[in-house]
Formats: C-alpha cells, sequence, structure tokens
C-alpha cells in the first residue's frame, strides 16, 4: 500500500484520529461528544451575526461532524471545507448541478453507481452533454477534451476496477476541467482524493463510513473556497440537509471506523482467496487479491482496499439458491456495515452484470464463520 496507517511524530494515526476527529474543546461536566442539536431557528436579536441562524443554512451538530470528515479526508489540511448532505446521492447531485451549466460537458463512468443514468438523463434535460467510459484502464481520459467536469468512481461499484487519480486528475487540470472522486467505496481510511490532486472527494456515508445501517448520509470535501460556496449554496437551494440525530450519529460512529475497516478489509481478502478455489467462481475481483487487474493501480493510491467482493455464480438460479442458504449475511441492497451483506445485483436492472453477479459485503464477524457460512452455500447452492 501506498502510505502507511501508522500515525506520525504526532501519534496520529487512523484510529486516533477516527476517535477524536471533530470533538471540540473539553469542558467540565459536558459531555465529550454533544447530543444532537434540535433547532430550525435560533436567537438573533438585532444585525444579523454569527454562525448559526436558520437551521436550514447551519446546525451546531453538523459542524462538528463536518470538522471530523474533513480531518478524516485531508489530515492537517486548514485550506479545506466539508459539507454534509442527507444523503450520498444528494451530495453527488450537489456538486454536479452546482459546477456544471448548459452547455458544459461532463465525463462520467460508464461503470458506475445504479443511479449514475438517472443523473445523465437530468443533466441532458439541463442542456449538459454527457459523455462515459469505463473506470478501467483510465478509459475516461479518452473523453476528456473540452469538458468540464471528470466524476471518477474508483473503486467502481459494483464491479471493483480502479482508475489512477492522480494521472485523470493531471490530464483533466490541463485542460481546464475540475474532478470529483466517489470515495464512498474505499472511505477516507482506504483512499484519499484530495492527497491525490482530486478537486472534490464525495461519499455516501451511509455505507461503511457510519457502517450500521440507521443512517442516510452524503458529505462533499472540497479545497477550492469558490467551487465549494457554490455546492453550500445548492444545499440552502434545495434543502438537502441532514437531520440533527442523523449526524450525530454518525459523528458517533466515526469513532469505531478504524477497528471496523480494518476488520472488514482482512477478512474480505480472506473471502476473496477462498472464493479463488471454487470452480463455479467467476469474475472474481478484489482489488486486494495480488492478481486482481486493479491490485496493481490500487496498492499504489489506495491504503486499504475495501469490504466488497463480487464474482459471478453460473446461472441465477445458482445465485437466488446461493444467497438463499447462507445464514450469517442479509439479503441486501446496501455495503459497508458491520453485519454482511449479499445481493443478485442484476435484480436491479441498472448494470450491465450477469444474471449470476454477486456484490458481496464483509461485515465485522469472525473471518473464520463468515468464510465457513459463504462456503457451505455453495455447496448446499449446486444441490
Amino acid at each position: 500500500m501506498s502510505d502507511s496507517a501508522e500515525g506520525g511524530p504526532s501519534g496520529d494515526g487512523d484510529g486516533t484520529r477516527a476517535v477524536r476527529a471533530g470533538l471540540p474543546a473539553p469542558v467540565k461536566n459536558e459531555p465529550t461528544l454533544p447530543g444532537p442539536v434540535f433547532a430550525a431557528h435560533f436567537h438573533l436579536p438585532g444585525e444579523v451575526g454569527g454562525p448559526y441562524t436558520y437551521g436550514r443554512d447551519e446546525n451546531p451538530t453538523w459542524t462538528l461532524l463536518e470538522r471530523a470528515i474533513g480531518e478524516l479526508e485531508a489530515p492537517r489540511q486548514a485550506d479545506v471545507e466539508t459539507l454534509v448532505f442527507a444523503s450520498g446521492m444528494a451530495a453527488v447531485s450537489s456538486v454536479l448541478f452546482s459546477q456544471l451549466r448548459a452547455g458544459d460537458a461532463v465525463v462520467l463512468p460508464s461503470d458506475g453507481y445504479q443511479a449514475l443514468p438517472l443523473v445523465r438523463a437530468q443533466l441532458e434535460a439541463y442542456g449538459i452533454e454527457v459523455r462515459t467510459a469505463p473506470t478501467g484502464q483510465d478509459a475516461q481520459l479518452d473523453v476528456l477534451d473540452g469538458a468540464g467536469l471528470l466524476w471518477l468512481e474508483t473503486p467502481s461499484n459494483p464491479g471493483l476496477d480502479v482508475c489512477d487519480v492522480r494521472r485523470l486528475a493531471e490530464a483533466a487540470h490541463a485542460r481546464g476541467a475540475l474532478v470529483a472522486v466517489d470515495n464512498t467505496l474505499a472511505t477516507p481510511l482506504g483512499q484519499r482524493p484530495l492527497d491525490l490532486d482530486a478537486d472534490f472527494a464525495v461519499a455516501s456515508g451511509t455505507k461503511q463510513l457510519t457502517g450500521h445501517g440507521d443512517v442516510l448520509l452524503g458529505y462533499v470535501v472540497g479545497r477550492d473556497a469558490e467551487a465549494m460556496a457554490a455546492v453550500r449554496r445548492w444545499r440552502k437551494i434545495v434543502g438537502a440537509i441532514p437531520g440533527p440525530m442523523e449526524a450525530w450519529l454518525a459523528h458517533r460512529s466515526l469513532a469505531t471506523l478504524q477497528l471496523r475497516v480494518d476488520r472488514q478489509c482482512a477478512t474480505a481478502l480472506t473471502l476473496a482467496e477462498a472464493l479463488r478455489a471454487r470452480p463455479e467462481v467467476t469474475d472474481l475481483r478484489y482489488p486486494g487479491l495480488p492478481d486482481d487487474p486493479s491490485h496493481k493501480i490500487a496498492s499504489q493510491q489506495m491504503r486499504r482496499y475495501g469490504c466488497v467482493v463480487s464474482f459471478t455464480l453460473p446461472t441465477r438460479a445458482r445465485a437466488e439458491r446461493f444467497l438463499d442458504a447462507l445464514r450469517l449475511v442479509d439479503d441486501a441492497t446496501s455495503f459497508g456495515g458491520v453485519r454482511s451483506t449479499a445481493e443478485r445485483r442484476g435484480r436491479w436492472g441498472g448494470d450491465a452484470v450477469p444474471e449470476g453477479f454477486i456484490r458481496f459485503s464483509v461485515g465485522a464477524e469472525d473471518p473464520e464463520d463468515l468464510v465457513a457460512d459463504v462456503l457451505r452455500a455453495l455447496e448446499e447452492s449446486a444441490r
């Protein structure tokens, strides 16, 4: 891996940072992480001033969470701004629709998140040209000329391809384009897009960042003040704000991020290695496998390889039997939670995957128990 997960001389390793990120200065007899602030408005006598005026603009609970996420995505970088949103798609939309105008062009991954085709249709309705290319082999370079924004998703969901963020960012900036990276699958502990010269790091905090399947959240982190002001303005206009309770739950969950990510990534590699020996499993993908097509570039820019493993079983029926036979794995559509989930991704119809394609999100169960459950389910599904 390119960067050590260990801390420097100040002791600010990933675990220390995750536990302490965004906490306010200690005050005697007050909690270390204050509870959620539920307020639609704030006392505001006289002239408008101060950070908190109306609940759609700012909230003290958001402020602490935004500070925490910023510390994880861009440690010790004071010029970085973070904004939290009601969902990952609210965050994605805020960047695309705040930075692009009619007549602009944007480059999206053709193998990205399932909702991107919906985004494409809306962008085109607004007179924005949308170009697409696969994530793998940096194919988006081929359609970059004249674009105003390059959107990267690496690793891609659900295919787990990886692109060279720094190479693509350099090429985009040379052409005058901004670069946004969807960092959902990697998390800030796996990859820091701003350190790879991206302009925005965008993610769904619904997934591994919060990790318990009980919060919808998104965020945008960026360094350019003017670009982030436009993102903030978009959030205010559309009201895509998180509730105080969701923001507080997310911040609370960050304390265990490093523990969860390390356990899940290690088990994901163990599971991928076990699946590699199965004859019925094809198209196995996990960037942490040394023979994975994405491993070389992933190892150069990622510090951890994620908790998602993808593979294909011979038929739709075999995949359905496999999922039904699992005992420790929930059949659910999200990923990144402490409880393992898996699904036959083709059931949604929005991804170009075989009928037997499985997206498997590794949780925090004991590795030997999870692997045994998967291997048993594979055996039972063959009957």
